[in-house]
């Protein structure tokens, strides 16, 4: 895939997950409660996107709180405590400020204090980012214990009067805590990352008039990509839907190719979570059975970087993983971003 940075390394293994933790968002918002508000219905988007229902953030929730209650989660999990981490970093384009950063607070209210701390800014892809730097940096051996955080507070950022928009995304967090390993048998057999901010204007938040695509009309609010409320998520949905279907094939494809793998080879594919007809489009091309492409969407919406991390604490605890068991990560997100990590448990 040109542009984009893939890795493939013999020998690249020595990191587990090893442990998970989320954060729930505290109200449960149906497709029926949408209805009453804009002009859909419960089969119109169940059809179309595969959600039954979202989850909200309650009044007395942020996305530091939904953060914390999930690193502490993932901690509990793993046995560790703050003290043990060496980097936390949170992948999040809903914080609740630009500076400082929601992982620098983090880092502080788990007792992690002096390990680095970053949020990153990649949407969808986020927390597939956050994996991947995690596990190269847990490589080279600088450090022993990484905490990796999606989370988003979305229902905050989208006009609810946009049914474009607003009955696509959910809130929540998830985290990871992924440690250096001595066993040569666990860790990430494949990673890839890219972007194509050429695409920028097909799923975008503006803060501004100036921020807008060119050719978009401020005073026009019905045309693709513009609602007309800022600080809101924008999102020409056809576009959006056309460039996951074919990329998602295509990093699937890619991953495969890399390290000599087949479908069949794989236990399971942890997608993100954005449209129920793009996973199913990606199984189908793979023959992959339902079962081994993880869906929770009907249940949580769209979380953007926090959808992974969902599905991973899912996979987890439901016990539909094992040591040893081959598992694909991927995601697509605004900017265009996508990434891809390809692990043996």
């Amino acid at each position: 895939m040109p542009g984009t940075a893939a890795t493939a390394l013999e020998g690249h293994r020595g990191v587990r997950i090893a442990g998970t933790g989320v954060g729930l968002a505290g109200r449960v918002v149906t497709n029926e409660d949408l209805a009453a508000r804009v002009d859909t219905t419960d089969p119109w988007i169940r059809q179309r996107t595969g959600i039954h229902q979202r989850r909200y953030a309650a009044d007395d929730q942020s996305l530091h709180s939904l953060s914390l209650t999930a690193l502490r989660n993932a901690l509990d999990d793993a046995g560790l405590r703050g003290a043990d981490l060496d980097l936390v970093i949170v992948a999040t384009i809903t914080p609740a400020m630009a500076c400082p950063s929601t992982a620098a607070r983090l880092a502080d209210a788990v007792g992690a204090t002096p390990a680095g701390a970053f949020d990153l800014a990649a949407a969808c892809s986020g927390f597939v980012y956050g994996m991947n730097l995690a596990a190269a940096s847990l490589q080279t051996g600088m450090y022993r214990h990484v905490a990796v955080v999606g989370a988003e507070v979305l229902s905050r950022h989208v006009n609810p009067d946009d049914r474009r928009t607003c009955i696509l995304f959910g809130d929540g967090a998830g985290a990871a805590i992924l440690s250096a390993d001595q066993a040569d048998h666990r860790g990430v057999l494949h990673q890839s990352m890219g972007s194509d901010g050429g695409k920028w204007g097909s799923l975008y938040m503006p803060r501004r008039e100036s921020d807008l695509p060119e050719g978009i009309d401020a005073s026009d609010t019905g045309q693709p990509g513009w609602n007309g409320a800022y600080d809101t998520l924008q999102m020409q949905g056809q576009e959006v839907f056309k460039f996951a279907v074919i990329k998602t094939c295509d990093m699937i494809e890619q991953s495969l190719a890399a390290t000599g793998l087949r479908p069949a080879d794989l236990k399971l594919v942890i997608p993100h979570q954005s449209n129920q007809r793009i996973m199913a489009t990606a199984a189908d091309r793979f023959g992959l059975p339902p079962e081994k492409m993880y869906i929770n969407i009907d249940r949580h919406g769209n979380t953007s970087a926090a959808s992974v991390p969902l599905c991973l604490e899912e996979v987890r605890r439901s016990g539909r993983v094992d040591e040893g068991d081959l598992v694909l990560f991927l995601a697509i997100g605004g900017g265009m971003t996508w990434a891809t990590s390809l692990w043996r448990l």
